[in-house]
């Protein structure tokens, strides 16, 4: 055999045998890269691709520790939700969700930990300094309130009720705390059309895993703290 041909043989096998070698590697990165996908896909809610409750509560108290009172936790409750459901249709009230979502991603950005607890009730924490909180509250507000086109043509009407808690105002940085005291302030501007800032006085609210006592669905989770 020819020096040629023996190079050519030598180089054939060597290829062969790490071309053999590369298919359980990438038997195994498919593997991996299918997993990470199913992960994350148990982190967000089917419908609005938001964080589930878990996957937020731990982006939120990181988002917390890092920027501390330059932190803002805000509720927000769909307004007259039933009555679109009722009215309208479960496809537009999820088309009102799927919307409230998107929305609430654009505004906090893509650093923030965007949440649905349930129903129609979402949460964010984002770092939102004092001199910006007011104006970008306003906007929230305006961007909630826009209305909602369905695929069929037809409009609702959407609205929401917001309350916002901040560690400076709130005396703690406590995640639980701050969602107490926001859901309380929500409650106290509801239908209001604007967004309420909580005082210390709205943590001292009644509480159930982090939102007031007594609002719907609060039964099923416990004893009120």
């Amino acid at each position: 055999m020819s020096p040629l041909l023996r190079v050519h043989g030598r180089i054939g096998q060597r290829t062969l045998l790490l071309t053999t070698a590369a298919v359980p590697l990438t038997g195994w990165v498919v593997h991996a890269v299918a997993l990470h996908k199913q992960l994350a896909a148990t982190r967000r809610d089917p419908l609005t691709g938001l964080l589930r409750r878990d996957a937020y509560t731990a982006r939120a108290r990181r988002l917390l520790a890092r920027h501390g009172d330059d932190t803002a936790l805000v509720m927000v409750d769909a307004d007259h939700f039933k009555a679109v459901n009722d009215t309208m249709g479960h496809p537009a009230g999820d088309a009102v969700l799927t919307t409230f979502g998107a929305r609430l991603t654009a505004w906090a950005g893509p650093h923030a930990s965007v949440g649905r607890l349930g129903g129609d009730g979402f949460a964010v924490v984002l770092e939102l300094p004092a001199t910006r909180r007011e104006h970008r509250l306003a906007q929230l507000v305006q961007m909630l309130h826009a209305p909602v086109v369905l695929d069929d043509g037809r409009t609702v009407d959407a609205a929401a009720s917001i309350g916002a808690a901040t560690p400076d105002a709130i005396g703690t940085r406590d995640l639980t705390a701050l969602q107490r005291a926001a859901d309380a302030a929500l409650y106290d501007g509801k239908h209001s059309g604007r967004a309420v800032l909580a005082t210390g006085q709205h943590a001292t609210a009644p509480s159930i895993n982090g939102r007031r006592a007594g609002r719907p669905g609060t039964g099923l989770w416990g004893r009120a703290a």
